[in-house]
């Protein structure tokens, strides 16, 4: 029983320490990135990342009287609204007596239901495959919302760029090498989405909708860092003692 205790606080600490780190996100923005152009290009021409386009929407097809348009509008909110529920749900799931811990869960049923998208053909309406991603960039953000010490989003930039000019201008004026390393981090993601982006774009123009299973694989490699990070924990563990 012990032994069990010991081993769960392991997988805590060093989940905790993955989950915040920046080479997970790094490995998260890029795929944020990638799914916004991917649904720029083949699905739709539109970001199914971030949801205040899709709000700006609702109201105007609204003004205008279209309340079918205003409902399309409405749905991938909706998603992103179940994924935000989802997440927390999963969340709630806080023990390593399962098969996988939480957090590995949640990138596990990201990964899979962007496999599936690859199969979705663009004959297809577009909302079908837009919601999902809505789905699938609420979980990714509600789940992984902290940067070593610093909230950070991985599917959009907007607060990041916020905050990296923020860091910056305060390293600047105070000398501070703590804002100095906090705004180099927020550039390190930003930069990430950008490669993720240009990553999407040529590989959807040349591949078409089955380049979504790119993602996946960094998702892949993803949830594996969690295994190699709690490895290296119990080694140093080990080697403490």
């Amino acid at each position: 029983m012990f032994t069990k205790d010991i081993n769960i606080n392991i997988c805590k600490n060093k989940n905790i320490n993955t989950c915040e780190s920046v080479h997970l996100g790094i490995l998260l923005a890029i795929v944020g990135g990638f799914l916004d152009a991917y649904t720029f290009v083949c699905r739709g021409g539109v970001f199914a990342n971030a949801e205040t386009g899709n709000i700006v929407l609702v109201g105007v097809e609204l003004t205008k009287g279209n309340i079918a348009g205003a409902i399309m509008a409405f749905l991938p909110i909706l998603a992103f609204i179940i994924g935000v529920i989802v997440a927390e749900r999963i969340k709630e799931f806080d023990s390593c007596i399962i098969v996988v811990d939480n957090n590995r869960a949640i990138l596990i049923i990201e990964m899979l239901v962007l496999f599936i998208i690859g199969f979705v053909p663009n004959t297809i309406p577009n909302i079908f495959v837009t919601t999902t991603i809505s789905f699938v960039s609420s979980v990714q953000i509600s789940s992984f919302r902290k940067l070593v010490d610093s909230p950070y989003s991985t599917t959009m930039c907007t607060g990041n760029l916020r905050s990296a000019s923020q860091a910056a201008y305060i390293a600047f004026r105070k000398r501070d090498k703590t804002f100095a390393i906090k705004s180099m981090r927020y550039c390190i993601i930003i930069f990430s989405f950008l490669i993720g982006a240009c990553l999407g774009g040529v590989s959807t123009l040349k591949i078409g909708v089955k380049s979504v299973w790119i993602p996946v694989l960094i998702l892949i490699f993803a949830i594996m860092l969690f295994s190699i990070d709690e490895k290296r924990y119990k080694y140093e563990l080990n080697k403490a003692h």
